[in-house]
């Protein structure tokens, strides 16, 4: 007859084995830890999502050419390139392609005498300056090229300029250089005898340069503030 241990009669009962003794501060400790970790996952969750909403409310809104267009902005597929020309700015220095790049350039064509167009252009241009965003603003020129450069001299161009912006470029020299800019910018200009003189009537467009000195478009007349700055964003944004 086989003799059975005294556990073994008993039996062995599930769930009796003996287990270590939980401490509660190590609980507690590791309850902490996990709290903080979800804290932390949440903060950078919420951080993230805000960088982005940021990000794309302070980024300009990339237009289509379909939404350019109907702003009045016209962007060629390819830039175009034009030739080297020599003129002078408002302080006599020499003004040329290699000043017009590294940065965008807004370039309009008038005269110091003209009564409308012109101050109502260069007042609008100011007031897209001051409203770019500043990213933008530094990358911006704005030029304002003469048509009628045997009245508009450097003196009197140093004395029109600042009336609108201090920083702005105002462009004069010889005739037939300024026409032959213009007319690779597609502005079209025409001296008018009056009885009392003459004036010249011209296109109010603006073209539009880019950083590399080639033609990139151009913003066609009437224009205003808030469409010129929402192209203008839009075009530099996307290059």
């Amino acid at each position: 007859m086989t003799n059975m241990s005294d556990t073994e009669a008993q039996g062995s009962v599930p769930g009796d084995e003996i287990r270590p003794a939980v401490n509660p501060a190590s609980v507690q400790s590791t309850q902490r830890r996990g709290i903080r970790l979800t804290v932390i996952v949440i903060g950078v969750f919420i951080t993230v999502v805000m960088a982005l909403f940021l990000n794309k409310i302070t980024t300009p809104r990339v237009l289509s050419p379909l939404e350019l267009r109907a702003n009045g902005t016209y962007v060629f597929e390819q830039a175009r390139i034009f030739k080297d020309f020599t003129l002078q700015d408002q302080h006599g220095q020499a003004f040329g392609l290699e000043q017009l790049k590294g940065k965008w350039s807004l370039m309009f064509f008038g005269f110091t005498a003209c009564p409308d167009v012109c101050p109502t252009t260069l007042s609008m241009m100011r007031e897209v300056k001051a409203q770019l965003k500043p990213d933008i603003a530094a990358q911006t020129q704005f030029v304002f090229v003469s048509v009628d450069p045997a009245r508009d001299t450097v003196a009197q161009l140093a004395q029109y300029m600042p009336y609108f912006d201090p920083q702005f470029i105002g462009l004069t020299g010889d005739f037939l250089e300024i026409k032959r800019l213009a007319n690779q910018l597609n502005i079209a200009f025409v001296k008018v005898t009056q009885a009392d003189g003459y004036t010249v009537d011209h296109s109010a467009n603006i073209a539009i340069v880019n950083p590399f000195g080639h033609y990139q478009g151009f913003i066609k007349a009437p224009m205003d503030q808030a469409r010129v700055k929402l192209t203008l964003q839009s075009i530099v944004t996307d290059f």
